[in-house]
């Protein structure tokens, strides 16, 4: 089949090019906008308490809301306000209110907190009608460029914080980072093509063919995400970007590896493009399949967020696979070994002699290669039970210096850390009659005893006296994992149980949010990764025809997930004391660890099966294995792990972490287990690891050769 593509594409390259571009121009001029949400509820399913909580509010308090936004007043020199700047604020709010800023609804004025150093101003808005609804984040640049004028010639300074001004500071960072992850992926790629291959023509090749499959994978995605109603985090972005340019151009490398050794072999440009895509179209396929099929299993999540984003990074490698395969090589059929141009290294094998030499100590010493490798996994790996999962996707979105974060940590000065975003617990009258005063006296002061909570309001009923709402501050921030204990915990069981007979009671806001998310995580644990591993390992046995071959590599790979998991835990939690890391982390890095260290085994494991073909012996294969593939298995993981490494540069903790965790275990993957791991255990299992198919035969016979005779 591959070889039949092969020929279509070099003898009709222009018209596939043509293809493409008329594709590229159809997607972008039609496809609909790809947009993201902050919003953690949305991608809750419904049979949650927090959902139900917040369906109660919105059927019993259809007006009330939290405010979208705090303006949150201090003096400059840090002293207790005074009811001059109490006065002095109050007159800002009417101010701003005199302004009539679209969205912005009513301005509310606060006395300034118990220890007097901090007032705020609540400004409720309109509810956001979707994810590209701009009313909020505008109407918070429209405050922010108000405040000056209005603090001129007050002792007072204030900042904009709140959920509306985390989410617009967090288009800003995400719109930062793209621009800085697309500069850095772009100029690493070329600089390590032109390191590799000494070309400027293939170095360029990637960026400007994979510019293009960006471009109508994006509008793919855009138009699904429109077709199932799909939610699509605000990160997705960035990551879409690393996954196009790292993984497309992990594949053209593979590509090019292998038309370059076509063409060593005395082959014609054409005919060793066809030799090459027939020759490196299965590994392509089998390893973007496993890839595809690891995220597609993110659609057995409880999770709208993981629904939506198996789907969008499914459908970016299946676009870059099939460019991989059609235009990447109509494109070099054309050129021919113009590609190459200035270089004449292609003409020549090159000796390859350090990874010869490596090569040669692990034929010699596999079980030596297998202990030292895995023992340094393992140690890794435990670290990882000491894993702190981070709910806060709106913070860690941004910069620590911007406003929405600075100001929500100076509110923490005067008020509890819950003040920006309370929680609610809802009781509700069961019997449709009104709920008697001195039961919600009672039942307030129960929820005022439980630890970890600073302050419960009173109790607001709803028009038919059927619902009452109790706003609880936390004593700790919303999205900490104290303020998670206390709502999972305490406030939950009393609220539950302290409720009068004939009610019953539902705790909301967005901490129950994290809750109810964390739970839902732990499910999809179970679900996801065993079927993800099940199918991958199911592409490994048709691919190599062996049962026990698929075993051990899953079981490698699983390793390295631990490893890697270990290794950030160990440089983020312990290294540099974060709270934890972002809960989606561990799900990404499995998929992409173990998916894509499936690509790096598979080319490993296909060059094993090779050599040992050609009648070496299981370690004499080994070392031929590492010398000719562990080449190309250094430079793309070079690549890739570069490429993902880019999204530390983009200044908040969630990109930051994924970029570290996801750049780690590629490397481990590459480096460690690919290259040594891999091989060695493949070479003290011998014929053993293709049992039942026997795949190291060749015309039906195994030529052993003695053991202890190399021939890399």
């Amino acid at each position: 089949m591959f070889a039949a593509v092969g020929r279509f594409v070099v003898r009709h390259p222009v018209w596939v090019i043509l293809a493409w571009v008329a594709a590229a121009v159809g997607v972008i001029g039609f496809a609909p906008t790809l947009t993201a949400t902050t919003d953690e509820a949305s991608f809750l399913p419904s049979h949650y308490e927090s959902i139900r909580a917040a369906q109660i509010q919105q059927q019993a308090f259809p007006r009330a809301a939290t405010p979208a936004a705090i303006i949150v007043f201090e003096r400059k020199d840090g002293g207790a306000l005074t009811d001059a700047d109490a006065a002095k604020v109050t007159s800002i709010a009417q101010a701003l209110a005199g302004q009539r800023i679209p969205a912005v609804i009513t301005l509310t004025p606060t006395p300034p907190s118990p220890n007097r150093l901090i007032q705020i101003i609540a400004v409720e808005m309109t509810p956001q009608r979707g994810p590209a609804d701009q009313a909020q984040p505008d109407a918070v640049k429209r405050l922010r460029g108000a405040l000056p004028d209005q603090l001129a010639g007050s002792d007072l300074k204030a900042g904009v914080t709140g959920t509306a001004a985390q989410n617009l500071d967090a288009q800003d960072s995400g719109n930062r980072a793209n621009a800085i992850i697309g500069i850095t992926t772009i100029a690493l790629i070329l600089i390590l093509l032109l390191i590799i291959f000494r070309s400027p023509i293939i170095a360029i090749m990637p960026v400007i063919a994979i510019g293009l499959v960006s471009q109508i994978a994006t509008g793919l995605i855009a138009w699904a995400n429109q077709a199932f109603d799909l939610k699509t985090d605000s990160s997705v972005s960035a990551m879409l970007i690393v996954v196009l340019f790292g993984v497309g151009t992990d594949y053209i490398l593979f590509l090019m590896f292998r038309f370059r050794e076509r063409l060593r072999l005395g082959e014609d440009p054409k005919t060793s493009m066809v030799s090459a895509v027939a020759r490196a179209g299965e590994a392509i396929a089998s390893a973007a399949g496993a890839v595809i099929i690891a995220f597609l299993a993110l659609t057995l999540s409880s999770l709208g967020l993981f629904r939506s984003l198996g789907p969008a990074l499914a459908i970016a490698v299946a676009t870059t696979l099939v460019a991989g395969l059609t235009l990447i090589p109509a494109i070099v059929s054309l050129l021919g070994t113009k590609v190459f141009w200035p270089s004449n290294a292609w003409r020549h094998e090159p000796r390859g002699a350090r990874f010869a030499a490596i090569g040669r100590s692990l034929g010699r010493r596999p079980a030596v290669y297998a202990t030292v490798s895995g023992v340094a996994l393992v140690v890794l790996a435990v670290f990882s039970f000491g894993f702190h999962p981070n709910f806060d996707l709106s913070s860690g979105s941004t910069s620590t210096e911007s406003e929405s974060n600075v100001w929500s940590k100076e509110l923490l000065k005067g008020l509890p850390a819950g003040a920006t975003e309370p929680s609610n617990v809802f009781l509700r009258s069961d019997r449709g009659q009104p709920l008697p005063a001195d039961q919600l006296s009672a039942y307030r002061e129960r929820l005022v005893g439980v630890r970890g909570v600073g302050q419960v309001g009173q109790p607001t009923l709803s028009p038919d006296r059927t619902v009452a709402d109790f706003q609880v501050t936390l004593a700790n921030a919303p999205q900490s994992a104290a303020a998670l204990r206390t709502v999972k915990g305490p406030l939950r069981d009393t609220a539950h149980s302290a409720a009068p007979d004939g009610t019953t009671a539902f705790v909301g806001g967005i901490t129950a949010v994290f809750v109810d998310i964390q739970a839902a995580v732990n499910r999809d644990y179970a679900v996801v990764f065993p079927v993800a591993a099940v199918l991958i390992m199911i592409i490994l046995g048709l691919l190599l025809r062996s049962v026990v071959a698929p075993w051990y590599l899953m079981l490698s790979v699983g390793l390295g997930f631990a490893a890697t998991l270990g290794a950030t835990v160990l440089i983020f939690q312990h290294g540099l004391g974060e709270p934890g890391l972002i809960f989606i982390l561990p799900v990404i890095m499995y998929l992409f660890v173990v998916a894509l260290g499936t690509d790096y085994n598979i080319l490993m494991v296909a060059r094993l099966r090779e050599e040992a073909r050609e009648g070496r012996d299981p370690r004499d294969a080994a070392a031929m294995a590492i010398r000719h593939a562990g080449p190309t298995i250094a430079a793309a993981g070079l690549i890739l792990a570069g490429t993902f490494a880019s999204l530390m540069l983009a200044g908040n903790s969630t990109l930051t972490q994924m970029g570290f965790a996801i750049s780690a275990g590629i490397a481990i993957v590459a480096f460690v287990m690919s290259l040594f791991l891999t091989p060695a255990i493949t070479a003290l299992l011998g014929h053993t690891a293709w049992w039942p198919g026997h795949t190291d035969v060749e015309s039906g016979q195994i030529r052993d050769q003695p053991q202890g005779r190399h021939r890399a």
